[in-house]
Formats: structure tokens, sequence, C-alpha cells
């Protein structure tokens, strides 16, 4: 195994220690099993983790074998290391390039955003908990007075017209039940 292959394997492994990890490769190298659909692709992403059902992710001198769900369909894929061109990690936030190994294609591409462009203003930063100001709740005393508290009374609303008299309606029950 060539010191690339060895690096790529390496690399690949300590990120799944950690937990998922998104691999991008070309489909369209030799020996790379993916869905008929996905064959086409020059930058395909795929996500993996030991954590997936069916557990039967292996990661070997040849390359990465995993039964993925496509669509909801089980669809076991072969990536061999010569198509594997970047590694990132899902929980560590790291990402790692081979770009000797990407497609042609993807290294033409202009970059995203050039000088030119105009570009958004970068957003403001949301203060951290730490940063902002603590609120405190404190008790407010009401002056107590002697006298019932008063409300004003509600009128009830005018029956309709050409209805019923008002007749006492029966209490409702609580919506709510208790299931033991």
């Amino acid at each position: 195994m060539d010191k690339k292959v060895s690096d790529k394997k390496e690399r690949l492994l300590a990120a799944l220690d950690q937990g998922m990890v998104m691999i991008h490769l070309d489909a369209r190298r030799p020996g790379v099993l993916v869905p008929a659909s996905l064959r086409g692709e020059a930058h395909l992403r795929l996500n993996v983790s030991y954590r997936f059902e069916p557990p039967d992710l292996t990661v070997g001198e040849w390359g990465v074998r995993s039964t993925l769900s496509f669509s909801g369909s089980r669809f076991t894929v072969a990536v061999p290391w010569s198509a594997l061109f970047a590694i990132a990690s899902h929980v560590t936030k790291e990402f790692w390039m081979y770009p000797e190994e990407m497609p042609p294609e993807l290294l033409q591409q202009p970059p995203v955003a050039s000088a030119s462009v105009a570009r958004p203003p970068p957003p403001t930063p949301v203060p951290v908990a730490a940063e902002r100001p603590r609120a405190f709740l404190r008790e407010v005393q009401a002056e107590r007075t002697d006298e019932p508290e008063s409300r004003p009374e509600v009128a009830p609303p005018p029956p309709p017209e050409g209805g019923p008299p008002d007749e006492p309606q029966p209490p409702r029950r609580g919506h709510l039940r208790l299931v033991k």
C-alpha cells in the first residue's frame, strides 16, 4: 500500500472513530459501485458511520465498503481509494482533500465567490450567553388593601335572534383523561 492510500485510510479510520464522516468521490472511476442513478457523478458525497444499519462498514486495503440507504432502498457501495478525493468529519469539522485525485472538471471550476462579485455583509454575531447581561427576577410588593379586589363585570353576550331561550348549560367535563 502506498503512502497516499495509507494516509487516506488512517485519516478515515480516525474520523470514523469520532462519528459520522462524509467521503467525497468520483463515481465514474473504475471499481466504484454505487446506484445506477449516481454512476455519472463527478462529485458524489456519501455519509458513512459505524452506527448505520446494517453495521457492515469495512475500511480495508482496497477501499471502503458499506450498505447505505438511497431514497429508502439499501445498496452496498464500494469505493476504491483511487476514487476518494476528500474526507470530512461531521463531528470535528476537519476536512482532508487530495487534489491530485480530484476530477479535472472540479479543478477547472471558478471559485464560488470572487473579489469582483459583491458579497453580502457578514452577519452580526449574536452575543453568547456569557456576554449578555444577565436578567434577574425580583419580587415586587403590591400595595395591600383590606377591600376585596373589584373586577369590572362583563355582560354576557346577547342571545341570538330567534334562538332558544337561555338555558343553563351542563358543566363540561375536562378533555384530559388519566391513563394508567
